[in-house]
């Protein structure tokens, strides 16, 4: 269990080792940034988003088809007799018998000759009687066959509605969901392209104090080089105790220097981190650290044809389609005072049902037709709609033709600052080139003891400033070109 321990715990110090020693290009954290990057997550889902509006428009020109059912326990039954129509029929035997006993009664009054007849036939009164039950039942039957049993109703009916014409309100709307997807897309386009700008700027800003770390400690080196000699020539009576602190004084000057820009190297590392999505205590190298990417390799001059770069922008890109987008608004408040068409088909069935009498079966039928609406008066609510929409429509134009300008500016105002750049490039050159010489021999002198302490250390600082002004001038040019490429809708990063 213990070597099982040992086993594991070295394979983690080596993963964490190896991970201490990763070096990182500028590609490399471009795509953690990417990957990492939350605001790009939620422009993915937007896309995602906006595709399934696409779709759910098209589904607008099929036909909707719908299922309806329906039950219904009632406490009374419908009935279509009322008591009195019911006891009559039930009754209708007796009634009849009872007339006809009555009508028998005036018959023997007016007619006493008859009585003798009828005693010779008794079994008329037989007759009579079947007579008036078979009556009886008869209405019984009659009186059943009229109830509804309706206490119990249950139906149903299944619908198909297919538009035919909804004023271009279909149509448009599966405009604008085609637009609203092209405009996710491009802004996550537009969102990555902000990503990377802000790696690069973190990168090149690591890059830039990495270097100037190394300045500060070669600036450092010298001074307490020459803070040595100058203990010495002390020693010897050539200079003087004033000599010594003042190179001292520079020596601690050079020392905050150092840690001044070792802190600001961390932050800027924890920013890297946090950027490309990384724990901001991670260890890692940059691949340009070396100093030898700073070159002047990417310093030509651009050439560009306006008009194509200004549509090239993902903002006129976004704006476009927001015109557009805006266009097909003014057609659906259009579509609210125009007439609109549908065909309609429909089955539904019943119980009881009314197809064949009144049965308690279930039953049904189909039926189609067309429907045709037409708006005849809102009080011109529809007409001032429109004309809200085409106001908006007027404002996105607006815009439009406002952020052409704005970006015709910008890109101008970005090429003026690469040219500027590469220029403050050349000066830097050209003043560490003097720097250099004029350090060389203010050294020369100081050690032959012709050159004073304060000349000599006016041309360390000259060189440092000169030096660190070359990095910042390199690390300008890059981020200036950098910065233009976004103006012109060209940066290009791995997807």
């Amino acid at each position: 269990m213990r070597k099982r321990f040992i086993s594991v715990a070295a394979c983690l110090f080596l993963a964490l080792t190896s991970w201490a020693q990763t070096t990182l290009s500028l590609d490399s954290c471009r795509a953690l940034a990417i990957k990492n990057n939350k605001e790009l997550r939620i422009s993915e889902e937007k896309i995602k988003m906006a595709g399934y509006n696409k779709k759910e428009a098209f589904t607008k020109y099929l036909p909707a088809i719908s299922a309806t059912g329906t039950y219904m326990r009632n406490q009374k039954e419908i009935s279509l007799l009322n008591d009195s129509q019911k006891s009559a029929l039930q009754n209708i035997g007796t009634t009849t018998s009872n007339t006809l006993t009555q009508a028998m009664t005036g018959l023997l009054t007016k007619h006493p000759e008859l009585a003798g007849i009828i005693a010779q036939y008794p079994e008329l009164g037989g007759i009579a009687n079947s007579i008036a039950p078979a009556l009886n039942s008869v209405g019984t039957a009659i009186t059943d066959a009229f109830r509804t049993d309706t206490r119990n109703m249950y139906g149903g009916i299944i619908s198909l509605k297919q538009p035919i014409f909804m004023g271009g309100k279909i149509r448009a709307y599966n405009k604008i969901t085609g637009y609203a997807q092209q405009l996710a897309e491009i802004s996550h386009d537009s969102s990555v392209q902000d990503v990377v700008l802000s790696t690069d700027q973190a990168y090149w800003q690591v890059v830039s104090l990495v270097n100037k770390k190394k300045l500060a400690e070669s600036y450092l080196e010298l001074l307490q080089k020459m803070e040595k000699d100058i203990d010495k020539m002390i020693e010897t009576g050539v200079a003087t105790k004033a000599d010594g602190l003042t190179v001292k004084v520079k020596v601690n000057e050079a020392e905050m220097t150092l840690t001044q820009v070792e802190d600001g190297l961390t932050l800027s590392r924890m920013l890297l981190c946090q950027i490309c999505g990384l724990p901001v205590d991670t260890q890692f190298n940059l691949t340009d650290e070396n100093g030898n990417s700073l070159t002047d390799g990417d310093i030509e001059t651009a050439t560009y044809d306006m008009a194509s770069t200004v549509e090239n922008r993902p903002e006129i890109r976004q704006l476009t389609l927001a015109s557009n987008i805006y266009d097909q608004k003014v057609k659906v408040a259009r579509s609210e005072f125009l007439p609109s068409v549908a065909l309609i088909g429909n089955y539904m069935f019943t119980n009881p049902s009314l197809v064949n009498g009144f049965e308690n079966k279930v039953r049904g039928m189909w039926n189609v037709g067309v429907v045709v609406n037409v708006p005849l008066c809102n009080w011109g609510g529809g007409i001032w709609k429109a004309k809200a929409a085409k106001s908006e429509a007027l404002i996105s134009r607006y815009q439009l033709e406002d952020a052409k300008e704005k970006i015709e500016l910008q890109i101008n105002q970005s090429t003026f600052k690469v040219n500027e750049a590469v220029k403050k490039l050349d000066m830097a050159k050209k003043n560490l080139d003097k720097a250099e010489e004029n350090l060389r021999y203010a050294k020369l002198g100081f050690e032959e003891g012709v050159i004073a302490t304060s000349n000599t250390l006016e041309a360390h600082t000259a060189w440092l400033k000169a030096n660190s002004e070359l990095i910042d001038a390199k690390i300008d040019v890059k981020m200036t070109r950098l910065y233009l490429d976004k103006a012109l809708g060209t940066l290009q990063y791995n997807k």
